[in-house]
């Protein structure tokens, strides 16, 4: 994938999208294809696309939202619990190549069993 400043989704819709929360380096908006009620993204302002590759301020700031939608997310959503990713690079399911972080609330009964969670983005490999 080639993505620039100048076709990547979160830079052109960065000004159209319904802002939840923003500081100086990164904002927070509702994710378009959501898999659970609230999923959001934290997105970085700066177009870089490789988690690792961000400043230690930036890393700073997209955390310190993850922090304040938790707040918004219980109290708008009540979720029993979260999943917070980041998909780094193609082979890891990474499909827009501009750093975000997904906040997804979970709930009760939303899956069948959800012990593992995260460890079943290898499926079959995540049960112990």
């Amino acid at each position: 994938m080639d993505y620039t400043t100048v076709n990547c989704p979160f830079c052109l819709e960065r000004n159209t999208r319904e802002i939840i929360a923003e500081n100086d380096l990164a904002y927070a908006a509702f994710d378009i294809f959501p898999v659970s009620e609230g999923h959001c993204l934290v997105i970085t302002k700066r177009h870089v696309s490789n988690f690792f590759e961000t400043t230690s301020s930036e890393k700073e700031a997209l955390f310190s939202l993850v922090n304040e939608l938790r707040l918004v997310l219980e109290k708008k959503y009540n979720p029993a619990g979260f999943n917070i990713g980041i998909n780094i690079n193609e082979a890891a399911g990474q499909t827009v190549p501009h750093v975000h972080i997904h906040v997804i609330p979970r709930y009760s009964g939303d899956v069948e069993n959800p012990r593992g969670g995260v460890r079943h983005v290898i499926p079959g490999r995540g049960n112990y």
